[in-house]
């Protein structure tokens, strides 16, 4: 079975070799037929301590690292700066 990617923002960096990545998702309400926004929180390890908040990073599916991590960064790309 393929581990799961999925894509996310990152909202904090303060732990060592460790970021916190907010994936958004979007379904439509069973019932009213709106169109609903949701967000989870993963932790995900970044070995180099290379991403800051606010950059778009890809996440995937790890074997157990530590007790809240189980997701790997494996690309992502920088916030530009203006």
């Amino acid at each position: 079975m393929p581990k799961r990617t999925l894509q996310g923002v990152v909202v904090s960096d303060k732990q060592a070799k460790t970021i916190v990545v907010r994936v958004d998702r979007r379904f439509t309400h069973p019932i009213y037929k709106k169109t609903i926004r949701r967000s989870k929180n993963y932790h995900a390890h970044d070995e180099s301590n290379e991403f800051k908040p606010g950059d778009v990073v890809w996440i995937e599916e790890s074997k157990p690292i530590s007790k809240l991590k189980r997701w790997v960064v494996i690309r992502g790309e920088h916030k530009k700066s203006a």
